[in-house]
């Protein structure tokens, strides 16, 4: 009886982009059981979850309360950015970019013309953005995800995490400790040393960055 649970759990996690499809629902827990890759907020109130089986979720109150959103996608969701209360763009798997201009009431396919993984997006303002993921892969819009151009990040390594503090400054993390950093937009970008893997990479400033581990004010 034990073993015959564990498969039926295991089978019912993998089916559950296409029970989705198929006009099954969450009922418990809700509002999803999926798993959840990211998150951001726009400020103290509203702010946006994604993750498996293309599911987005949305909060009014500071995360008391969730609600699904449509996502037109059961692709793997990673990471989700708004650069305003309504303007924001979420990245998966298979190259998935998709975007929303009312605050995730609509979003929209785009395409970087790839179906590499991606794993992080960020957006300076409602036209400026980056994403990166495997195979050291970055590309960069300057008209709000119409059109995006790689770049040359320098590594193969798997990119996990970007970040920029504005239009120019901007650093990457991925595999095996790698941390590469631009000042010119990512036209070039220049390799750092930080001696650790690093998944996740913030920046208070063009000084200051912690990863929760590890820290530079340099």
């Amino acid at each position: 009886m034990k073993r015959f649970t564990a498969i039926a759990i295991i089978y019912f996690t993998v089916q559950i982009s296409a029970l989705a499809q198929s006009g099954w629902f969450w009922q418990n827990p809700l509002p999803t059981g999926n798993v959840l890759n990211s998150v951001n907020f726009a400020n103290s109130s509203t702010g946006w979850a994604v993750g498996a089986g293309g599911t987005i979720l949305r909060t009014t109150n500071g995360g008391t309360n969730w609600t699904p959103q449509t996502s037109g996608t059961i692709n793997e969701l990673y990471s989700v950015d708004f650069s305003d209360n309504n303007t924001g763009w979420a990245v998966g798997a298979g190259g998935t970019i998709i975007m929303t201009t009312n605050g995730g009431t609509n979003w929209n396919p785009q395409s970087n013309g790839t179906t590499i993984y991606l794993l992080s997006v960020e957006f300076a303002d409602n036209n400026i953005g980056w994403t990166v993921g495997r195979g050291g892969r970055i590309f960069k819009t300057t008209n709000g995800g119409t059109n995006w151009t790689s770049q040359t990040s320098g590594t193969t390594n798997r990119l996990l995490s970007v970040h920029f503090t504005d239009n120019s400054t901007g650093w990457v993390v991925g595999d095996y400790g790698t941390i590469i950093r631009t000042t010119n937009g990512g036209t070039n970008w220049t390799p750092q040393i930080s001696g650790n893997p690093i998944g996740c990479l913030r920046f208070t400033s063009q000084t200051t960055a912690q990863d929760g581990l590890w820290e530079t004010t340099k």
